[in-house]
């Protein structure tokens, strides 16, 4: 009987399912065990909102295109962190080089036992040639064994670093010298290197980039959110903000440059561009829909602004915002249009931090629409970038010390 391969690029995209059939999280990597030939997966790295938990592979029901079911029992929602003797296939040998060649997937099998699941085969890929796509070069895992042989102490301590909530990355990195965590952090996932980015403030974001190359720096940036990138590029004169931003991927530097043309103690300096933005004709169903994604940073899912297209910004002219209890309220039929909340005005694009915090403070709400001299929506300000304004410049420091 042929043997099953679950490939690791398509596996990383599914959602990890209950028993009930409902979405726990999304699958994220695979833990596989160093010491065991065939190299053996201890489990799954689960995305649940934005922390990262271990699930592991007894737990594990089947595996299929609809994503991989948990037997019984429910998550532990311990932070994850990384065991000696394992690696994360997507994190740690995914894109590594093996014979001149890249790796570009993993493939999984079931153990003949049926007691979990293995690495069967390794895919790699060589240079691009435009024009013409081959297929890769599929290895039996024992002939690239030495992809899965014990790391550098490095690797070990980078690998634990990145598997960590990005609030204790920040809180960890801190207490090693500055030539340490700049080690480190250069060998981190460019999404981890910016979730760690995200949690310092710009003085130690600074010190930690210092001595980057142009295209990883600017590769960071681009997972970085716009208001935090927007944030950090504040810091460099003109000339360099000008050379990251060319290097950046458009679409994502394009949100950046916006914000960058505010003043930072205003509210279009404050706001991020990328609120969930719908149109009056889109259903209470739908807009549940959307603020559901566990993606979605927590105070931009508690509500919905409701504009005319285009419905990106600086979008048509604002109409209103709708919260998520509202949300709740309504029949899932009904049109946003017909939700709006007339008690929440927006703040416009010039008003000071301040005045947004006692705009936030006394509409009770944790976000509020930013709206331009022509009434179209530029961004929202939500309450964790007003309260990163207006604390002490050190809140961080302090509160990892404690």
């Amino acid at each position: 009987m042929e043997r099953r391969i679950v490939y690791l690029t398509r596996l990383t995209r599914l959602p990890l399912l209950g028993a009930d059939g409902a979405e726990v999280g999304r699958i994220v990597d695979a833990v596989v065990d160093l010491g065991s030939k065939p190299p053996r997966i201890n489990g799954f790295v689960v995305a649940v909102q934005r922390r990262r938990v271990f699930v592991g592979i007894g737990r594990i029901g089947e595996i299929g295109t609809d994503g991989a079911r948990q037997r019984r029992g429910s998550v532990n929602m311990r932070q994850f962190v990384l065991r000696d003797g394992e690696r994360l296939l997507a994190g740690d040998i995914l894109t590594r080089r093996l014979k001149g060649e890249k790796v570009v997937d993993i493939g999984l099998t079931e153990a003949p036992d049926h007691t979990g699941w293995e690495v069967a085969t390794v895919a790699l890929a060589g240079r691009r040639v435009p024009g013409l796509r081959r297929a890769p070069n599929v290895l039996d895992w024992s002939e690239a064994g030495e992809l899965f042989a014990s790391e550098r102490p490095v690797d070990r301590q980078a690998a634990e670093l990145g598997g960590l909530h990005p609030a204790e990355m920040a809180g960890a990195i801190r207490r090693l010298p500055l030539s340490r965590r700049r080690i480190l952090a250069g060998e981190l996932e460019d999404d981890r290197f910016a979730d760690l980015l995200e949690e310092l403030s710009e003085d130690e974001q600074v010190k930690l980039i210092e001595g980057l190359d142009l295209a990883r720096l600017a590769r960071v940036l681009d997972e970085m959110e716009a208001d935090d990138a927007a944030d950090l590029l504040g810091e460099f004169p003109a000339g360099r903000q000008a050379e990251l931003l060319r290097a950046m991927d458009p679409e994502e530097a394009e949100p950046v440059r916006r914000l960058l043309s505010y003043q930072p103690d205003t509210a279009g300096g404050l706001m991020t561009p990328e609120p969930v933005i719908l149109a009056p004709d889109t259903t209470v169903a739908e807009a549940l829909a959307r603020v559901r994604d566990a993606n979605l940073p927590v105070p931009l899912a508690a509500a919905v602004f409701v504009c005319r297209p285009p419905l990106e910004t600086p979008t048509g002219r604002y109409v209103g915002n709708v919260g998520i209890q509202r949300l709740l309220r309504e029949a899932p039929s009904k049109p946003l249009g017909r939700c709006i909340d007339e008690d929440v005005e927006p703040v416009e694009e010039g008003m000071s931090d301040r005045e947004v915090a006692a705009k936030l403070a006394a509409y009770d709400v944790v976000s509020l629409a930013v709206i331009d001299e022509a009434h179209r929506l530029v961004g929202a300000v939500t309450i964790d970038d007003v309260l990163d304004r207006v604390l002490p410049d050190n809140w961080r420091i302090a509160l990892s010390e404690r």
